[in-house]
């Protein structure tokens, strides 16, 4: 797309209770050459890491399970999902977040993780990207025992599992998180645990 195909481009402000809702109104060129004006609500809440942790010895992952409000009120019966470790920036780099957020929701302290994609998570009503990474942990890196920040009143089940429960777990729809599946999936192709 480029500056020729979108013009006046307007932002009003819905709600900057946590995050930022605005209305956006603009026209855009369709490709029959009419403009046309449109509007879409657009959710900034900034943008995540999340990362997939492996043991090779244990041939182990470690993954989260936590509530979450907007999946109970969507048909998720008792609203709690596994999930990998992730979280927002908050003004640090991917990198940085995501060996904090590790510390903080799993007591693991990682020394190097590796950055596999960078994606947007929902792009139709979301600005957030979604760095994703993975990383190998041992028995002797573990810091605490995790479960979140009270300040930010995270309530994290740690789940330490064999690999091919996880894959498991996949397959059978008992992982619904979109970035869970998208990491399980890396792990599969790329044969990280075999």
């Amino acid at each position: 797309m480029s500056d020729k195909q979108i013009k006046n481009i307007k932002k009003t402000l819905l709600s900057d209770n946590y995050y930022i809702l605005n209305k956006v109104t603009f026209d855009y060129l369709m490709a029959s050459g009419e403009w046309v004006n449109q509007m879409r609500e657009v959710y900034d809440r900034g943008d995540g890491a999340g990362i997939l942790l492996y043991n090779k010895q244990k041939k182990t992952v470690i993954l989260t399970k936590q509530f979450r409000m907007p999946t109970y009120l969507n048909d998720n019966i008792d609203g709690f999902l596994v999930e990998i470790a992730a979280g927002m920036l908050d003004k640090d780099n991917p990198e940085a977040c995501i060996i904090r957020e590790t510390e903080e929701e799993v007591g693991y302290r990682l020394k190097s993780v590796k950055k596999v994609y960078e994606a947007y998570s929902s792009p139709g009503v979301m600005t957030e990207k979604m760095h994703f990474f993975i990383g190998e942990y041992t028995d002797d890196m573990k810091v605490n025992d995790g479960g979140g920040l009270d300040s930010e009143h995270e309530d994290i089940e740690v789940l330490e599992m064999p690999f091919e429960n996880a894959v498991n777990m996949l397959n059978n729809g008992e992982i619904a998180d979109t970035r869970t599946i998208v990491l399980l999936q890396y792990a599969i192709i790329h044969k990280l645990l075999e």
